[in-house]
């Protein structure tokens, strides 16, 4: 009889997984511009926030609340 639920799974990224991942993005493009352009300090830094902190960030970010809704979801079908 389990199978005989649906089940509604939405979409994994909200706006705020693709606004953090657009930022990294940007982040990474505006590293590599300063790479180009010779800079040897701020260049690096730009990579590692975006490879490093906002990519990631952007992936992650909100699998709790998805948790939460997923687990109130299937309380209300009980």
């Amino acid at each position: 009889m389990a199978n005989d639920q649906k089940t509604s799974r939405g979409l994994a990224f909200g706006p705020a997984n693709y606004a953090v991942l657009a930022a990294g993005v940007a982040a990474i493009v505006f590293g590599y511009v300063l790479l180009d352009g010779g800079s040897i300090t701020a260049a690096p830094l730009m990579l590692v926030l975006g490879y490093g902190v906002l990519l990631p960030a952007g992936i992650l970010l909100g699998w709790r609340a998805l948790g939460a809704k997923r687990g109130s979801r299937d309380e209300k079908a009980e």
